[in-house]
């Protein structure tokens, strides 16, 4: 029972190692290395949030032999990217750059949170100027009505 745990564990924790073929890999150590790490900086197109070094989809996989091809005609790891990059899209990047359009995506959480700070201490700061609420005691009528619902 627990060696069926500890396999299954295994697995998973090996499946994203397993995404790489062995006919992708490069003779090259160092050129592989390379293609591993922009590998990991490129996202699944067909899984989204896992990047093609994990990805077992067909797209991942011809992405990964896409990145080798270029490594392999002796482009630089930032020339590699932007292919990828012109021909996929920038969402195919995992970590987005900060410039042009994607500035605004970049401040605007942070700018949503000042200014949701701000509504909140000014709504604070009415709220403790405003005057209390004139709390009148109950008349005999009412006071006496009162106890006769209580009683039912």
């Amino acid at each position: 029972m627990i060696r069926g745990l500890v396999f299954a564990l295994a697995l998973l924790l090996a499946a994203p190692a397993l995404a790489v073929q062995p006919d992708e890999v490069l003779a090259d150590p160092a050129l592989e290395a390379r293609a591993r790490d922009i590998s990991r900086e490129l996202r699944c197109l067909v899984c989204r949030n896992e990047s093609i070094d994990e990805s077992n989809a067909d797209l991942a996989r011809d992405m990964r032999l896409l990145v080798r091809e270029r490594l392999l005609e002796g482009d630089r790891d930032d020339e590699v990217l932007a292919f990828i990059v012109e021909r996929y899209g920038e969402y195919v990047l995992l970590r987005p750059t900060a410039d042009g359009t994607n500035i605004v995506l970049w401040l605007a959480g942070p700018a949503m949170l000042i200014a949701g700070l701000g509504i909140a201490v000014v709504y604070l700061r009415r709220r403790r100027r405003a005057p209390e609420a004139d709390h009148k005691a109950l008349s005999d009528q009412e006071a006496a009505r009162l106890r006769e619902i209580l009683r039912e």
